[in-house]
C-alpha cells in the first residue's frame, strides 16, 4: 500500500512538473505573439492612428503634441475619475496604487477603437513603470491586433524600464506588436527622428 502511495505521489509530482513545463512553454509562445519591434513594416496613416496619453504636469502632453504634429494623428488625453491633485498628493497616491495593484477609475470615454491600427501610448514614468491608470486603460478597452507605440517622460528613468509592463498588458490584450518606445526629454528633433527610424512617419 505504501509503495502504491509512493508511486501515486511520484506520478502526481511528475504530472504537475509536466503541466507546469507546458504552461511555461505556452507563456513563452504567447509572449512571442506580441513582440517588441524596432520599426513597423508599413507607415501608418493619420486616419488609422490615435494618440492616447496621461499627463500630470503637461510634460507628457508636450510629447504627445509633438507626435501629433509629426503624424497628424488625433490626440486624446486620459483623465482619472478622481484627480491626482498636486505633485506630492499624486506621488503618495501613485505609490499606493502601485504597491497594492489598484487600477484607478478612468473618467475619459474613448470612441470606438476599431478603425485605429496604431495606438501611440504616452505616460510619465512613475517608479520605473507606467502609472496604474494605464493598466485601467487596458482593462477597459480592447487593443487586440493593434500596434502599440509607447512614449514616456521622465527625469532620468529610461523607456526600457517600462517596456516589460507595456508588453505584458499588450500581450494579455493580444495586440499585434509593441514598438520599442521613446523617452521624450524636450528635444523635438530627436522625437521626430525616432518616429522616422521606427517607420512611423516618412523620412
Amino acid at each position: 500500500m505504501k509503495k502504491s502511495k509512493k508511486f501515486l505521489s511520484g506520478f502526481v509530482a511528475a504530472a504537475a512538473l509536466l503541466i507546469g513545463g507546458s504552461l511555461v512553454n505556452k507563456t513563452t509562445v504567447s509572449a512571442a505573439k506580441t513582440p517588441i519591434v524596432k520599426k513597423v513594416k508599413k507607415t501608418p496613416t493619420k486616419k488609422n492612428s490615435l494618440i492616447l496619453y496621461f499627463s500630470l504636469t503637461n510634460t507628457t502632453k508636450t510629447a504627445a503634441n509633438q507626435i501629433h504634429k509629426a503624424t497628424g494623428a488625433k490626440e486624446i488625453r486620459l483623465q482619472p475619475k478622481v484627480a491626482y491633485g498636486d505633485y506630492d498628493s499624486a506621488a503618495r497616491r501613485g505609490d499606493n496604487e502601485r504597491r497594492n495593484d489598484i487600477h484607478p477609475a478612468l473618467a475619459t470615454k474613448l470612441p470606438s477603437l476599431k478603425k485605429y491600427k496604431t495606438i501611440y501610448l504616452g505616460f510619465p514614468t512613475w517608479w520605473q513603470r507606467p502609472p496604474m491608470l494605464i493598466s485601467t486603460l487596458f482593462d477597459t478597452y480592447s487593443f487586440k491586433g493593434k500596434t502599440i507605440v509607447p512614449f514616456t517622460t521622465s527625469m532620468e528613468t529610461p523607456m526600457n524600464a517600462s517596456m516589460p509592463y507595456v508588453q505584458k498588458m499588450a500581450r494579455k490584450d493580444k495586440a499585434k506588436e509593441v514598438v520599442n518606445g521613446y523617452r521624450y526629454n524636450g528635444n523635438n528633433k530627436a522625437i521626430r527622428n525616432w518616429l522616422k527610424r521606427a517607420n512611423l512617419i516618412k523620412k
